[in-house]
């Protein structure tokens, strides 16, 4: 499962216990962060709240049924993708997120399947990590707008573009990405409204 965004910080404020320039340096670059994503700060820590929720509830659920699911929140909307073996996991996965205050969306993107092994999990993780760095390193995309989950092989795509030439290069570049076998997206656009819907 991802980090929250919170973690980051009480790790900053750890490392850089005996310097209070590091910790001032930490939250702002962290403040900075979130105050480009749309919503700014409060969106994002509302987010991170939604997400530490849903992880808490999945862990008092059964923490080994769940451990191969990522999850993703923006604006109140829930992304989940990867693999559980059992075909109830999967609609409790969704069910126990929909129990969260504050989620406008659940996205459901969970396979049943014995998955891939090592192999696969490395080879999606270097998928995400490849793509990431395109999007950081392309002057004409917003970055941290965007989240990237990688199951089997698929690129889910998630978050916020600027403008439709902004989301037609973002799915270029996942496009273009080497062993990429589907590109799904969820991204909207700036100005649009979120629609509560089931996953």
């Amino acid at each position: 499962m991802k980090h929250f965004l919170l973690v980051p910080l009480v790790a900053t404020i750890a490392l850089g216990a005996c310097s209070p320039i590091s910790i001032l340096g930490g939250a702002a670059t962290l403040a900075g962060m979130a105050a480009v994503r749309e919503g700014g700060i409060s969106q994002s820590v509302e987010d991170a709240r939604i997400q530490t929720f849903i992880n808490d509830l999945w862990f008092r659920y059964d923490v080994e049924t769940f451990r191969k699911l990522d999850l993703t929140v923006n604006q109140g909307r829930v992304l989940i993708t990867g693999v559980v073996q059992d075909p109830e996991d999967r609609v409790e996965a969704v069910r126990l997120a929909w129990q969260v205050d504050g989620v406008q969306q659940v996205i459901n993107e969970i396979r049943i399947a014995e998955g891939e092994g090592i192999q696969g999990f490395v080879r999606d993780n270097w998928i995400s990590a490849r793509l990431r760095t395109a999007l950081t390193l392309d002057k004409l995309v917003q970055n941290l707008n965007y989240s990237i989950d990688t199951v089997q092989g698929t690129v889910y795509l998630m978050g916020v573009a600027q403008s439709q030439a902004e989301l037609n290069r973002v799915l270029e570049l996942a496009r273009t990405t080497p062993h990429v076998r589907q590109v799904v997206s969820y991204i909207k656009l700036a100005g649009e409204p979120v629609t509560p819907a089931g996953g």
